[in-house]
């Protein structure tokens, strides 16, 4: 974690005024002086500022119901920010991990732990994300199979990672996929000539959406650690 965002999880210090104070010499890490903001430092290091041992407070995981109409975003933008939705104290210090499209719905979740949001959207970690999808033409007998191989989307140059395909419905289908490409489920039914109409997030890896429209909770320890 960088030295300035350390101390305003530790403090009520703006990402401004803490790093008025590194430049300052304030801040001391194992006892060094460090007077650069960038400084990657871990919780376990000895940080003081001004004198005074940091303890950060505690990393926070949250998933939310994401509307449409709204954006994966801290601030608005042509579409009102999903955080307009989520009452909570400091909420600049959550990132998004793993971002919806404004007419998307579904499962979102916010944290302010780096390297948990890393782990979870890094290619690697193969985490699966579910998708219920509404279609404009019913599903031909072999795209679930195209998917299962991986499909070259137009302007890449490697193919899709292997999807899994449920047909639920007439026009209605789950996808499962591992990677988060731009557009990568509406550009994945084009490749096969047909469209999205609809598009909900369901799960991520081992957590699923269990919360209306709008709403948001905190994770379980079980949810963090399964993700």
């Amino acid at each position: 974690m960088r030295l300035d965002k350390f101390i305003c999880k530790s403090t009520e210090l703006s990402r401004t005024g803490a790093r008025q104070a590194i430049q300052a010499g304030e801040a001391r890490v194992n006892g060094e002086i460090i007077t650069n903001e960038a400084a990657q430092v871990h919780e376990n290091n000895h940080i003081t500022l001004g004198g005074q041992r940091l303890e950060p407070r505690p990393f926070r995981y949250l998933m939310m119901h994401k509307p449409a109409g709204s954006l994966c975003s801290n601030v608005d933008g042509s579409y009102p920010s999903l955080f307009r939705w989520l009452h909570v104290e400091r909420p600049d210090e959550l990132h998004i991990v793993g971002r919806l499209d404004a007419d998307t719905t579904g499962l979102v979740l916010l944290t302010d732990d780096g390297r948990w949001s890393f782990n979870i959207t890094r290619p690697e970690q193969q985490c699966e994300k579910v998708y219920r999808v509404g279609l404009r033409d019913p599903l031909v007998a072999n795209v679930p199979a195209r998917f299962a191989q991986g499909l070259l989307l137009q302007g890449e140059s490697k193919p899709t990672l292997p999807a899994g395909l449920e047909h639920i419905g007439p026009r209605e289908v789950l996808l499962t996929i591992t990677e988060g490409r731009f557009h990568q489920v509406k550009r994945m039914f084009a490749a096969v000539g047909n469209r999205v109409l609809s598009l909900h997030r369901e799960q991520i890896g081992g957590i699923r959406l269990d919360v209306p429209l709008g709403h948001w909770r905190e994770l379980t320890p079980a949810e963090i650690e399964n993700a």
